[in-house]
């Protein structure tokens, strides 16, 4: 039997990475990209093969078309289908409208909105009934932005749209699309253990920062088969920090 075949953007490091092996130790082969840290898509590469998967790392610039045209392409090469795609790749700038610049709007939208609408566009070319699509959101960025968050949290906002919009025209091809969006999620470059972090946490119902376990769990379930009449929606993860 020919694996299933996963694309995870963004996965040297972080939620991605952890998408990545989640997705390998339920039989996936996965392919990913990455912008510059080659040491972590090593990292990832072992980490999957260790799961018994195949591994395949794309360095690709996904601002662009044709970075995001190629990480694609090179997956079809190499495995010869594609079953999920998870648009995680994404930036957090940071700045109120007054602060920042043209150049900074044109940069974020190209990474964080134009990015995953390529993806998706390409990627459905190769998917068949069954195909799962995830975008990577934000809770409190796309739903209650914190000051500061404007220019990232219209960009986030706009996936969800992109993703309803999507869904109506992929629903009768069984294809899905949602958005996954987390609350604030301890990783290496944002870590739970700071006075900023534990005054954010304060504001979560649980009290605390989620771990990337549970943001991989949820996208586990969307691009399973059992979640075949979820299209569409958006998942806030945030341990309650909406509630």
């Amino acid at each position: 039997m020919t694996s299933k075949v996963a694309l995870v953007t963004g996965a040297s490091r972080g939620i991605g990475a952890g998408i990545a092996r989640q997705l390998a130790g339920e039989g996936y082969d996965i392919a990913f990209s990455y912008p510059h840290d080659a040491a972590g898509a090593q990292d990832t590469i072992r980490q999957v093969e260790a799961l018994g998967r195949r591994a395949l790392a794309v360095q690709a610039d996904g601002s662009t078309t044709a970075g995001n045209e190629k990480i694609v392409a090179e997956t079809i090469r190499v495995f010869g289908r594609l079953d999920v795609l998870v648009c995680n790749a994404g930036m957090y700038p940071k700045g109120t409208i007054d602060e920042i610049t043209v150049d900074s709007i044109e940069a974020v939208l190209n990474l964080n909105v134009r990015g995953p609408m390529i993806e998706t566009m390409c990627a459905i070319r190769h998917m068949k009934a069954g195909g799962r699509i995830v975008l990577m959101g934000s809770s409190f960025g796309g739903r209650a932005p914190l000051p500061g968050l404007s220019l990232y949290s219209g960009t986030k906002a706009a996936l969800r749209g992109f993703a309803q919009g999507v869904a109506r025209d992929l629903g009768s091809r069984g294809i899905t699309i949602n958005v996954v969006e987390p609350g604030p999620v301890n990783t290496a470059m944002n870590p739970s253990n700071t006075p900023a972090a534990a005054m954010l946490a304060s504001h979560v119902a649980t009290g605390a920062y989620g771990e990337i376990d549970d943001i991989t769990n949820v996208v586990s379930f969307l691009v399973n088969e059992r979640s075949s009449y979820i299209t569409g929606s958006a998942l806030a993860v945030d341990g309650g920090l909406l509630a």
